[in-house]
């Protein structure tokens, strides 16, 4: 039988900022090479969350243990917003942030992961006169340059068009293909039933449910993830 090792298991996290509760008695764990949804509400505890699971801020309670010693060696986030070097194309970025993580790309390896990010034809374009859609595939890019095993994803089909939210979902399915785990946070319902292995539901700075979607709905007794969203955030404040 597989053993599916956590890569990251949090317990008892809590974080408030200037006396507001914003995530309190948090409990989560991720495996190794699923692909992992975290949804709610705006101002529920997302963001503040994943910056705890990522070592950026540190909760007033709790704790978060990793796979590896090195786990930040391991990790790419990409974030809400990526800075990308302003005045360089996008292949020059691939090129610089792969430098941050010591990760030395010739010419023909850029070449590639532009091709796999879809970005060929637009590999000398300035990044940020990129389309958004070839933006957020840019960003995907930058934050995977060294190979991660763990892949954090805020929000990262926020605002696209169905072709370029179809695009950035084959590549985060092809990362789960690949071997690589995969935590991401999204408002669309459809896009997560499509393509997570496991949901958990923020609510309040909680885990209000958390499961296989199929498993949610059948408990539920709803007929998809859009109509227990409403369900499980019927007392948002």
């Amino acid at each position: 039988m597989e053993v599916i090792m956590n890569l990251i298991v949090a317990n008892g996290l809590e974080k408030k900022f200037q006396n507001k509760q914003v995530v309190h008695g948090l409990d989560l764990e991720i495996k190794q090479g699923e692909i992992l949804a975290l949804i709610g509400p705006n101002g529920v505890g997302k963001s503040t969350t994943i910056a705890m699971l990522l070592g950026i801020i540190q909760p007033d309670k709790g704790s978060v243990s990793y796979w590896r010693n090195d786990y930040k060696k391991h990790i790419g986030a990409q974030l809400q917003t990526t800075p990308f070097f302003e005045g360089y194309s996008a292949r020059e970025n691939l090129k610089l942030f792969g430098a941050l993580y010591q990760v030395k790309l010739s010419d023909e390896e850029i070449n590639h992961k532009l091709a796999c990010y879809h970005l060929s034809d637009t590999g000398r374009t300035p990044a940020v006169k990129l389309s958004l859609g070839q933006q957020k595939r840019l960003a995907i890019g930058v934050t995977t340059v060294h190979e991660p095993e763990l892949i954090i994803l805020d929000e990262p089909t926020a605002g696209l068009d169905p072709r370029a939210s179809h695009e950035i979902k084959k590549m985060i399915l092809n990362m789960s293909e690949n071997q690589r785990t995969v935590l991401f946070s999204s408002h669309n319902m459809d896009e997560v039933e499509e393509i997570a292995d496991r949901v958990i539901f923020m609510n309040h700075g909680q885990i209000v449910a958390a499961g296989k979607p199929e498993d949610l709905t059948k408990k539920h007794q709803v007929k998809n993830l859009e109509l227990l969203y409403l369900k499980l955030t019927e007392t948002v404040k």
